[in-house]
């Protein structure tokens, strides 16, 4: 018992220590705003995986997955760069017209995760991971005639608010629990704390236009936190052979007092809902295929989901959000094992939650990715120690639609929403005994 509550006491100390780590400024964009993949392992193989979990990271995609990981430590490092742009065409606008490019272009994200086998029967893990974010930062000085006199808060910036943008942060932290029932099924459970951080600037403009214009926009950063929790099952359906599948519940958050004045229901900002099927298929002992199936639902949460362009003030209850639809996501992944090395592909296609009639608003936060190519490798340097690199690549994808202000639509003005990303991720896992 006593060296049991050392491992959880220590685990439970570098979990802290990495969600310190994880509310540093990030900005994953890729699925909406869910990260494609959570470990260097998932995101080389396209975020697939989710019947095929065989390290710690694995309970974060599924916690049934605890089961399988053995007792070892991983962290792993992303830098990833969305490159964000807007351009606005046609006489009359209210946003700039031009090419506009986003400032910020890098970002690092870590991630922690431990696992320890209590049992052929029982496995427990411990992950930290970012689920996701946005970020924006237009120019500051962007020249914006419109905003050359009242009632404008600045002369300068996409909405008249000098330097506008947004950040938003999200980290998960799971307990996860694996029990095995029988030979071929696996059920796991994990109550998952949730902590996002958020900021908006320049959005001074539509204060006319919010419930509360005190709590709009330019209030520094706010943190929120939330509960929620993860199911999951994998079941051996043959030797070579699995399914398997995981639900997430809507994660309750704390609203944002700072913002109440932008999201809808009074500063209120869940974490979707969202679950997960796939397949896993090996090939030979040494070759593995894997294929899921996501579902993402933003519609659940007024403040993401509720059309922009709903005649009713920002923060209001039923107020304006960011317009964002359902989407579903397919993933392929593939690894081959060898002694010393293994070596990993993937691609994944997402729908775009953003529609037309919403690019106007979306401006702060495009989350527009759709493709996403990978690939990376593991060294095994020995028993213990492995090193691992994935590669991922989100091709340019665009959104246009005619520009949508809060005294109604104005055809003659178009914007266009552009973003291409890259991701280089390195992961360190050291094997206990």
């Amino acid at each position: 018992m006593a060296r049991l509550t050392k491992i959880l006491l220590s685990t439970a100390i570098m979990g802290a220590t990495s969600a310190a780590m994880l509310v540093a400024p990030a900005a994953q964009a890729t699925e909406g705003y869910f990260q494609h993949g959570i470990s260097a392992r998932s995101k080389a193989m396209g975020g697939a995986g989710v019947a095929d979990t065989r390290d710690a990271f694995g309970g974060a995609m599924n916690p049934a997955g605890a089961i399988d990981s053995g007792n070892e430590l991983q962290i792993s490092l992303s830098a990833f760069s969305p490159i964000r742009h807007f351009n606005g065409s046609g006489p009359g606008g209210f946003v700039p017209a031009g090419d506009v490019k986003s400032g910020s272009n890098w970002f690092a994200v870590p991630g922690f995760a431990y696992s320890h086998q209590f049992s052929d029967k029982l496995g427990f893990s411990l992950t930290a991971v970012g689920n996701g974010g946005m970020n924006t930062s237009w120019p500051r000085e962007l020249a914006n005639p419109v905003c050359a006199s009242p009632p404008f808060p600045a002369a300068t910036g996409v909405f008249c608010g000098a330097g506008t943008g947004v950040n938003l942060n999200q980290l998960l932290v799971a307990a996860n629990f694996a029990y095995k029932l029988g030979d071929r099924l696996t059920i796991g459970v994990a109550p998952v704390l949730a902590v996002h951080q958020f900021e908006a600037r320049g959005l001074l403009a539509f204060s006319p236009f919010s419930v509360d214009a005190s709590a709009l926009s330019n209030n520094t950063s706010e943190f929120s936190t939330g509960l929620g929790a993860r199911v999951g099952f994998q079941l051996d359906v043959a030797e070579n052979f699995r399914i398997a599948g995981t639900y997430q519940s809507e994660l309750d958050m704390a609203r944002f007092d700072k913002y109440r004045g932008l999201f809808a229901d009074g500063g209120d900002f869940n974490i979707p809902e969202n679950y997960t099927l796939g397949v896993a298929f090996d090939v030979s002992p040494d070759w593995t295929f894997v294929v899921d199936y996501k579902r993402i639902n933003y519609q659940s949460v007024g403040s993401i989901g509720n059309s922009s362009r709903i005649p009713n003030l920002f923060g209001n209850f039923g107020g304006p959000g960011f317009g964002w639809q359902n989407i579903d996501v397919i993933k392929f992944g593939t690894e081959y094992r060898q002694d010393k090395w293994t070596w990993r592909a993937g691609f994944a296609r997402n729908e775009n939650p953003i529609g037309t009639n919403d690019v106007t608003l979306n401006i702060m936060a495009p989350g527009i990715m759709k493709t996403h190519i990978t690939g990376g490798f593991e060294y095994n340097a020995n028993e213990k120690h492995s090193f691992e690199f994935s590669l991922m690549y989100a091709p340019t994808n665009k959104v246009r639609g005619i520009e949508f202000t809060t005294s109604g639509p104005n055809p003659n003005r178009t914007i266009e929403l552009r973003m291409r990303q890259l991701e280089i991720t390195a992961g360190w896992t050291f094997k206990f005994n």
